[in-house]
């Protein structure tokens, strides 16, 4: 699955994480506003990794109005949220649990099913009840954020995975090292109006040149997979 990029996606370099903090605290702020001014709401979709939780925090530090504001995840190791690794509980701990954010306007991907297929069913259900949209139609989040993998994965999109493969879904379950995951497709993230990649790109200098090559395979490199309109922020 080898596919070629004409024009290589937007991307900005930083000298340290905070300067790329900074534009990335610049970039959703924006697009809160534009969302609001359009939609009435700002629908977010958070991330995990180090990256984002200073955005995170930096966020929790912001006036604004948090009503307006819905969070999901893109994706989810299926643990509880109190596990360390809960990409859920790392946002909550750094910015939700500190703002006057409505509890319904979080929105947790299901982490207590017996079997994660269900609970990725069970999520997706969940975005079409809110979006009102039908199966088969996708939902048009605000923002979408990211992160890159040493190995080139984004989100729960591993190398040379099913879940790279299946174009008719929402979420589905991921899998790495044996251990599950929730995930959002390809296919899904690339309807999102803005998606927003943060990277701090020391030892996954491998992955971003691959992800940055004109033609490469995506079934090695899956963040290949995500639209060129795409904004990379991108730190040492």
């Amino acid at each position: 699955m080898t596919n070629n990029i004409n024009t290589f996606r937007n991307f900005e370099t930083f000298s340290d994480r905070q300067s790329l903090t900074a534009r990335a605290l610049e970039i959703v702020i924006n697009t809160y506003q534009e969302s609001i001014t359009t939609n009435h709401r700002f629908t977010l979709v958070a991330s995990g990794g180090s990256t984002p939780k200073l955005l995170y925090e930096k966020l929790a530090e912001q006036n604004l109005d948090w009503a307006k504001f819905h969070i999901f995840w893109g994706d989810e190791r299926y643990v509880p949220v109190t596990n360390p690794q809960s990409n859920e509980g790392m946002t909550r701990t750094a910015w939700l649990d500190h703002v006057a954010i409505p509890p319904e306007n979080i929105h947790p991907m299901p982490t207590d099913e017996a079997d994660p297929a269900i609970a990725a069913q069970k999520y997706e259900l969940h975005l079409q009840k809110f979006f009102n949209i039908e199966k088969g139609e996708y939902p048009k989040f605000d923002l979408i954020l990211l992160g890159l993998g040493d190995d080139g994965h984004t989100a729960s999109l591993f190398p040379h995975t099913k879940a790279l493969t299946v174009g008719d879904r929402l979420v589905i379950v991921g899998e790495k090292d044996n251990h599950p995951r929730l995930t959002f497709t390809a296919n899904l993230i690339n309807q999102g109006r803005k998606i927003l990649f943060l990277v701090q790109s020391s030892g996954k200098e491998n992955a971003l040149n691959a992800v940055m090559a004109e033609s490469e395979d995506a079934d090695r490199y899956p963040a290949r997979l995500i639209t060129p309109n795409a904004t990379w922020l991108i730190t040492p």
